[in-house]
């Protein structure tokens, strides 16, 4: 499949039992490699997390390891506590990131820009019971969002579709809140950003969690480098994310440094089966500060 030939006929992404999906070829063939990317991406590191309760996330983990629920690492059991323990911390990031969008109502409709597979979007519905909207480059993710949400029964409310999130498909103002979880360093920021500002209401809430280079460090170090070429992205730096935000009528009310609480996540991947040969470059910039894990939560104004 090439850039410009992004077709499907998978009848969950988008459309009905009785009608094709055709989805339109990405913007440019930079996106049309990420859509193949994550296309063809089953690490078990996504996967058996989420086969716990069912929430499949793309995303990392925070808080302190809960090391009474691993107990003994001789014990057969261990690797399946383990992974119990990394799927508790990632679904405490989501929540955490829900804990700033602020109060929403159940006829309020939210974005999720670069949903994944959907696991924050199952929550965020149930949170709060209003509609969500999610966009992905992959139709892949989209289909398997799409089906998670019908097997709960939320298909009316929870949708996943292939969209550039640059150009997002809803009226301007639709929107009371939307976020980035992780997916904000594939597209252009000021693109980013103004399309956030469009979409949401005035007042509404916008939320991004996202590993960043220091610009104290002075450039994006040889760990940056290495995330970079590992997930074919290109990590911002903190202050252009405050940059755009200010360029685009989004005014930051919260900035969270996440930093000391993702350390122990990635320690304890480090230790598991389900490595990827990227721990050691997250580790290793988050402890010399030249990476940093944050959380920046703006209203629109």
């Amino acid at each position: 499949m090439s850039s410009t030939d992004f077709t499907t006929d998978v009848t969950s992404v988008n459309g009905s039992a009785d009608q094709p999906v055709f989805i339109p070829a990405p913007a440019t063939p930079y996106q049309g490699d990420i859509a193949r990317y994550w296309d063809h991406e089953a690490r078990p590191v996504n996967l058996r997390l989420g086969d716990v309760d069912g929430l499949y996330h793309h995303h990392y983990g925070i808080g302190d390891v809960d090391r009474s629920a691993l107990g003994d690492t001789g014990d057969d059991a261990y690797e399946k506590r383990l992974i119990a323990e990394l799927h508790r911390l990632e679904s405490a990031q989501a929540e955490m990131l829900l804990d700033h969008l602020g109060a929403i109502a159940r006829d309020d409709t939210l974005v999720d820009a670069g949903c994944g597979r959907g696991g924050s979007m199952v929550m965020a519905h149930q949170r709060f019971g209003c509609k969500v909207e999610g966009l992905t480059l992959s139709a892949k993710q989209a289909e398997f969002g799409n089906q998670r949400a019908l097997e709960l029964g939320i298909e009316d409310s929870v949708r996943s579709r292939v969209c550039n999130m640059l150009a997002m498909p809803f009226e301007t103002g639709q929107a009371a809140g939307s976020w980035n979880n992780e997916s904000s360093m594939y597209v252009d920021l000021e693109d980013l950003m103004a399309e956030h500002s469009r979409v949401l209401s005035v007042g509404g809430r916008y939320v991004t969690i996202t590993g960043c280079w220091n610009p104290r460090y002075g450039q994006p170090s040889k760990w940056v480098s290495q995330i970079n070429a590992h997930f074919e992205c290109n990590i911002h730096s903190r202050r252009e994310y405050l940059r755009a935000m200010a360029d685009n009528r989004l005014v930051p009310q919260a900035v969270v440094d996440l930093t000391p609480a993702t350390l122990p996540y990635w320690e304890l991947r480090a230790t598991s089966s389900l490595v990827t040969g990227i721990e050691e470059a997250f580790i290793n910039s988050y402890r010399d500060g030249s990476f940093q894990y944050v959380l920046i939560a703006a209203d629109r104004v």
